[in-house]
């Protein structure tokens, strides 16, 4: 997709990263319960299911082997490894998406910031969210109330937090999760806000000058 394309989109997506443990999935979840207009797109990953997960809904869960077979046959828009566990969007989602996006739908992709960064790259237009925890000590407390992971891997996520953190400089908002409430109420403010920027509204400004 060109600028050109992306510009003439009547549909929105939004990309939202956070660093493990900033709350993301809670916050997801809710916005896209009170936006039904707001369409998930779904991701592949090699990491187990957590509690409550459901398999298409939340995330393919694949084998590594498998993720790796399609990455060899070039079956991804994008993918990274991430903590041990590798993540991608598949190009034959990308293009349903873009599909989507051209009838007027909205997108929300969860992704982390290198997978953003390539989407920014490749599919113009698109919405860079980040959220961030309220403190570092928050982000350990949450990371270890979890009680599903080793020491070792807490402390790895950690310190790639702070790697992540740095990369908000190119993200277009930034949340910071102190009250889960607030926290949704602010991405869907910023959904709201962007779907109302006349840019995006070129379409139908022209069909009601054409009335």
């Amino acid at each position: 997709m060109s600028k050109k394309d992306s510009q003439n989109l009547e549909g929105l997506y939004i990309v939202v990263s956070a660093p493990s443990g900033t709350g993301k999935t809670s916050i997801l979840r809710k916005v896209l319960k009170m936006c039904p207009n707001l369409l998930f797109s779904v991701s592949y990953t090699t990491r187990p299911r957590r509690p409550g997960e459901k398999d298409g809904k939340d995330y393919y869960f694949i084998s590594e082997e498998a993720f790796k077979d399609k990455v060899g046959r070039g079956e991804f828009a994008e993918w990274e490894e991430n903590y041990g566990y590798l993540y991608g969007t598949s190009s034959k989602t990308m293009k349903e998406l873009l599909h989507l996006l051209q009838k007027g739908f909205d997108i929300i992709l969860d992704l982390d910031w290198r997978g953003a960064k390539t989407l920014k790259k490749n599919y113009p237009g698109g919405v860079f969210v980040f959220i961030l925890p309220p403190s570092t000590g928050e982000l350990e407390k949450r990371l270890r109330g979890r009680g599903v992971e080793s020491k070792q891997n807490i402390d790895k996520r950690l310190a790639k937090a702070l790697d992540e953190i740095k990369e908000i400089i190119w993200y277009d908002y930034l949340i910071f999760n102190d009250h889960l409430e607030t926290a949704v109420d602010t991405l869907r403010s910023i959904y709201v806000a962007e779907k109302s920027k006349k840019e995006r509204l070129a379409y139908k400004i022209k069909e009601f000058l054409a009335l």
